[in-house]
């Protein structure tokens, strides 16, 4: 094992590699922004460097940076947690480069799956179903309408580059296609400078499931069950949960071998991620592998009791992995919801500021990863997740329950602070979701105003009086407004 690691991370993620670290007896090191400066992850490391300002351009992406910080602290490994550098395989290389463990996998197997269209050609060989589309990008807008009309519409235009929900365009009618096919590739080359897309048939009515991988550097790997993350904000998870419910155990075991199979097939090692959509009828779409740990990756540990951070810091070291598929077994079910620092109501806008009251839940079974505290500023240069609370139960419904009073009982509070706690609770009462029948569409409706009903004529006319049924003197006289 390591002796001393540099987190190139910030937040709730840099805190949660740092105590798997502190439990091993490895040295942290925080390499860290000048807005950080002040963070839980910088107060509680071993050693923390300020590696650049506020721009996450000129810090968390300063590969140069963080790669000095190591050297010069005596860091062996670097950990990238996710987001950020953690699925850059020119960042990997030059780790390789500098002496320095990278933990995740090899800068190649990096750089096939972060391509998602060589990742779909990859997995399509090693007998992966793919969604209806094109295997190739698509260089022109008349390959794009000759893939979208064989495929038919909806479709979904993507970039091969993309990744964390950007990158995306759906696409309802072939006159959409054109100004959408430009629209994806400016956007794609702006954010990844790499502007080829594919096309896909678009699965509106489907959900989103993954599986969790682990591997090693002698080609053993072992899949800890299955997440479903379909609760989602353009294509951000909002709620997730293990293992993924209401599929027959026939698909679960399905897609789980798939993709270790799949994983195995690159020379993957280390924890990944395996994302599928999962359509009405059952069959599984791959959809992209992750090089890294995930944000949702705590309730994989809740019903495994897998420390998913310790394993991949042995991989990394060069341990044998230390577990078989048959140490693998799935206890009850873990929800986890995300909390964000944001205002539904304003389409998720942002809302950062001041916390005046930060008061986590508590109680039996309940999990809080968080970096907020009491006075934290949450600040507008980075993402807005500000903590995540996961809760297992024996069952789905005993686990909800759970989470909902959890929530309940999150304080957050400061001016101009609003957190996407009360629609979560709001999902968590959502009758489609308590039964499970929910898809990638549920925030959107709950978001949707229902429909205004057109006005019905008022029978009584403009008199404003009801009109009168003559009726036979002995029997009543009947007033009814229609």
């Amino acid at each position: 094992m390591f002796d001393k690691v540099l987190i190139a991370n910030r937040g709730e993620i840099a805190l949660r590699v740092l105590r798997t670290c502190r439990e091993l007896g490895v040295r942290t090191v925080v390499a860290h922004s000048s807005a950080d400066a002040d963070s839980l992850p910088v107060r509680l490391a071993d050693e923390a460097v300020r590696i650049g300002p506020a721009s996450s351009r000129r810090s968390y992406l300063n590969a140069a940076a963080i790669v000095e910080a190591a050297r010069q602290t005596g860091a062996q490994a670097i950990h990238p947690g996710y987001g950020f550098l953690s699925e850059d395989a020119d960042f990997a290389e030059i780790c390789a480069e500098n002496g320095l463990v990278f933990v995740g996998p090899p800068p190649q197997v990096m750089a096939a799956l972060a391509d998602k269209s060589t990742a779909r050609a990859l997995m399509s060989r090693a007998g992966l179903t793919l969604p209806p589309g094109s295997v190739r990008t698509l260089p022109t807008v008349a390959e794009a309408q000759q893939v979208a009309a064989e495929v038919g519409y909806p479709v979904i235009v993507k970039a091969a580059a993309g990744g964390g929900g950007r990158g995306m365009t759906v696409v309802r009618s072939a006159g959409e296609l054109p100004r959408a096919y430009a629209r994806t590739r400016a956007a794609a080359q702006v954010a990844f400078g790499d502007d080829r897309v594919y096309v896909e048939r678009y699965l509106a009515d489907a959900r989103h499931v993954e599986v969790q991988v682990l591997c090693d550097g002698l080609g053993d790997g072992v899949h800890l069950g299955t997440r479903d993350c379909s609760v989602q904000r353009r294509h951000q998870k909002l709620i997730e949960e293990a293992p993924a419910p209401a599929l027959p155990p026939d698909t679960l075991d399905h897609l789980a071998e798939v993709a270790l199979r799949g994983v195995l097939s690159v020379g993957f090692t280390g924890a990944g991620t395996v994302e599928f959509l999962v359509d009405s009828a059952g069959n599984g779409h791959f959809l992209e592998i992750n090089c890294r740990i995930q944000v949702e990756h705590p309730v994989t540990e809740m019903v495994t009791g897998v420390d998913l951070v310790r394993e991949q810091l042995h991989v990394a070291a060069g341990t044998p992995l230390r577990l078989r598929q048959s140490d693998v077994r799935l206890r009850g079910v873990s929800v986890e919801c995300r909390v964000n620092v944001e205002d539904p109501d304003r389409d998720f806008a942002p809302t950062p500021g001041r916390l005046d009251r930060f008061r986590p839940p508590g109680g039996p079974f309940t999990r809080v990863d968080t970096h907020g505290h009491v006075g934290y500023v949450v600040g507008p240069h980075y993402d807005s997740l500000l903590a995540k609370v996961v809760t297992w139960a024996p069952d789905r419904d005993a686990a909800l329950d759970r989470l909902d009073r959890a929530l309940a009982e999150f304080d957050v509070a400061g001016p101009g602070v609003r957190t996407t706690i009360p629609f979560a609770r709001r999902v968590l009462r959502d009758p489609a979701f308590r039964a499970a029948r929910h898809t990638t569409a549920l925030v959107e409706r709950l978001l949707t105003p229902p429909p205004v009903r057109a006005a019905v004529p008022d029978p009584r006319g403009a008199t404003g009086r009801s009109p009168v049924t003559a009726v036979p003197a002995a029997g009543p006289t009947t007033w009814r407004n229609r």
